[in-house]
């Protein structure tokens, strides 16, 4: 069984090897040892309790096969982003410029330094083992972190928000870094992305151009990946779409990839999840491939001992009852509190509403484990 936990101690080797084949651009899990070390410690401090006063809070979840105890996928939650240091994007705006005499008018494209996200939380670092990406398992290495913001919606802010990787070329050149961000900062995009990686974002704050960048200026290479997705990063884009996020006009400023937006009590996952107290736990035969067909998500919600599991949840006139494996999984039995939540809806809402015919289903679920996903 595969379980998503927080982040321990001695998950540092496991992280690091996971972090070595992510690659370039998934900047919030660098392949470096001192501030992946951090940042297990800032997720440690940031489980503990609420400290008076806004702060940014990291809590970095990581997915366990049970049978082996490897660290296969990794997603966190990035509580007050840039509350410790400036959090930058671009913010695309539109303007119309009309002459009458001739008449003509023009429309035009700037991108704007910003810092509109400053406080928000952030949904960041889904990566998934290449050899893990199979059945279910993205969606419960990202929806994990759905059921912490609903078990505990007092240490999040209503405003979140995913940063998708920008698309790059075969050999991890961002168009987009080449004809802006190099001629500031005097470095390759590989270069800058490490550095910012390691927790260094000061030399954004002063290098980074202040004036609008008109976009007709750009090189058309730049301007086609303007909001343009890395190709493997198609599938967490499906993911956040299906959970309610929206582009929110905003793109990162190293490779333009663009900034999801969605309102806290707007996802799905939370606005679906139940808690509730669990009758009891009942013998189901093991077979080494439950994650493909469980349809729920169950979740040990006490912040001390936080663990979600793809399942089976049975509810009944007697309670809500779990696989006895599940249960054990999760830490919990009979009388314990669990969070549950369907993996996936089962209809599409909106017809039902309209009423328009039979409801329809989702896009199957074959491609919708996350590559190198959010940045």
């Amino acid at each position: 069984m595969f379980i998503v936990r927080p982040v321990a101690g001695g998950d540092l080797e496991g992280l690091l090897e996971l972090a070595r084949k992510a690659g370039t651009g998934l900047t919030t899990l660098p392949a470096h040892e001192p501030t992946l070390a951090a940042r297990i410690e800032e997720s440690l401090a940031a489980f503990g309790p609420l400290e008076t006063g806004r702060q940014k809070r990291t809590y970095l979840l990581v997915m366990e096969e049970g049978a082996s105890g490897r660290i296969v996928g990794t997603s966190a939650i990035v509580a007050g982003v840039g509350l410790d240091k400036p959090f930058y994007s671009y913010r695309l705006l539109h303007q119309t410029q009309v002459s009458h005499d001739p008449e003509m008018r023009i429309d035009t494209s700037l991108l704007n330094l910003s810092n509109d996200f400053v406080g928000a939380c952030e949904m960041a670092t889904l990566f998934l083992d290449p050899d893990y990406r199979q059945g279910r398992l993205g969606r419960l290495m990202s929806k994990a972190r759905y059921m912490l913001l609903g078990a505990h919606p007092q240490r999040f802010s209503d405003q979140v928000i995913a940063e998708i990787r920008g698309w790059v070329d075969d050999n991890d050149n961002s168009p987009f870094w080449e004809s802006i961000g190099r001629h500031f900062f005097g470095m390759d995009f590989k270069t800058a992305d490490r550095i910012n990686g390691e927790g260094n974002s000061q030399f954004i704050a002063d290098l980074m151009p202040k004036f609008p960048i008109y976009t007709a200026l750009l090189p058309k290479a730049a301007q086609d990946v303007i909001g343009r997705p890395h190709d493997g990063a198609r599938p967490a884009i499906r993911l956040l779409e299906q959970e309610g996020f929206r582009f929110s006009g905003a793109v990162d400023i190293f490779d333009g990839g663009p900034a999801m937006e969605v309102h806290r009590r707007g996802i799905w996952t939370v606005r679906a999840s139940r808690e509730d107290i669990l009758a009891g736990l009942v013998d189901a035969p093991e077979r080494p491939a439950d994650h493909l067909a469980a349809d729920h998500l169950a979740a040990n919600p006490s912040l001390d001992h936080f663990r979600v599991v793809l399942t089976r949840v049975v509810e009944t006139h007697s309670g809500l009852w779990l696989p006895r494996e599940a249960g054990a999984a999760l830490g919990i039995g009979a009388g314990d509190r669990i969070r549950y939540a369907p993996v996936e809806r089962k209809k599409d809402a909106r017809t039902q509403e309209q009423g328009a015919g039979a409801p329809q289903a989702l896009p199957p679920d074959t491609d919708a484990t996350p590559d190198e996903g959010e940045g």
